[in-house]
């Protein structure tokens, strides 16, 4: 059983979890009880799209727990990632008599895990919750380091705590059967751990990526489990976004606000593809990123099934969006850009000129 550790003791906010890798699911009782959990009842949360697919496996892993196992599903999509679903996955745990002792189980993808998460930290003040995470994108970025949240009102994760889950385990064999968007969505998130983080592993990604392409477990497990790794050191360090952890909002920005003005049609992953080439191309005006690097980078992203821009948006109405993101700090927008591949640092420096410029290198009316 491959695991790595996340944890930060001893500092105010002290948890401690495994990341677990399995190539099925039927070690998730097991390792629920090597986490020192004991619910009285499980509620396992997925949506309409991931029940037909795995649920009654991962119901059927669950069997010999002593738990009584629930399952909730909600609507499949972004849209349905809002405080109207909180209410009713709520009104179906009250009617059930889950108690605080009891535990959520996050079964999808990061829209599931989000919204599981942020229910299990409000539900009779906090519970126990797992990740589950059955998309690429997820078992790389959301299911891990604790922000959970739900949109409202069309502005993206507005609501939310951070709440550490007690335990993420992945099935790598769903990655398997993942629709090729939805792969390419996460692609977008893994390239973006190489390239604020680790330069080697951006160049493992360039020289690896016919075996990534074709699903090949080996490189599965490998990508994965370094994505995680540079994820966990993040959050360890900075647990709630005090510091460090903002590098890995580098390509949100732009990406968030893209999404936003879609209606969140275009996948995740695809809007932070464009947010991230937009704020390489200040790195590039600056000189901290190469002609050659931009090259490499813009082949890697395309050979990944990632847009290089879009169409049917006013660079206008990506600025007023990005002043509406959560990541706004004392009325300015706080921007990632990398210092080389491999570093990243924060800027609030870029004017509204200055964005302006860097949002219509990737969209267009």
């Amino acid at each position: 059983m491959k695991t790595l550790r996340i944890e930060r003791p001893a500092s105010g906010m002290d948890f401690s979890y495994d990341i677990v890798w399995q190539n099925s699911f039927q070690a998730l009782a097991e390792c629920l009880a090597q986490s020192g959990l004991q619910p009285g009842k499980i509620c396992i949360v997925t949506d309409t799209n991931v029940a037909p697919l795995y649920l009654e496996a991962v119901m059927e892993a669950l069997k010999d727990s002593p738990a009584e196992v629930f399952s909730y599903i909600m609507p499949a999509g972004e849209q349905h990632k809002n405080l109207d679903t909180v209410r009713q996955l709520y009104t179906y745990l009250i009617e059930n008599h889950f108690e605080r002792k009891d535990l959520l189980i996050a079964l999808g993808g990061g829209v599931v895990g989000d919204l599981t998460g942020f229910t299990a930290s409000t539900y009779l003040r906090g519970i126990d919750f797992v990740q589950v995470p059955t998309t690429l994108l997820a078992q790389v970025d959301s299911s891990v380091g604790g922000k959970t949240g739900v949109d409202f009102d069309q502005y993206k994760n507005m609501v939310g705590a951070f709440h550490q889950p007690r335990l993420v385990y992945m099935n790598l064999e769903t990655l398997q059967t993942l629709p090729g968007d939805q792969f390419a969505s996460g692609m977008a998130e893994i390239i973006k751990s190489a390239l604020i983080c680790d330069s080697v592993f951006f160049e493992w990604l360039e020289d690896h990526l016919k075996q990534i392409r074709s699903k090949d477990p080996d490189a599965l497990t490998h990508m994965v489990h370094t994505c995680c790794a540079i994820k966990a050191q993040v959050v360890a360090e900075d647990p709630k976004e005090t510091g460090r952890r903002a590098i890995l909002n580098y390509g949100h920005t732009v990406g968030h606000a893209i999404e936003k003005l879609s209606n969140f049609r275009m996948l995740h992953g695809h809007c932070v593809a464009l947010g991230m080439l937009a704020a390489l191309s200040v790195d590039q005006k600056r000189g901290t990123i190469s002609s050659s690097e931009m090259l490499r980078i813009r082949a890697l992203l395309a050979a990944s099934s990632l847009p290089l821009y879009t169409s049917g948006l006013e660079a206008d109405a990506v600025l007023n969006a990005m002043r509406s993101d959560k990541k706004m700090e004392a009325g300015r927008i706080k921007f990632i850009l990398l210092r080389e591949i491999g570093s990243a640092e924060i800027c609030r420096t870029l004017t509204d000129s200055d964005l302006l410029d860097v949002v219509q290198e990737v969209v267009s009316v």
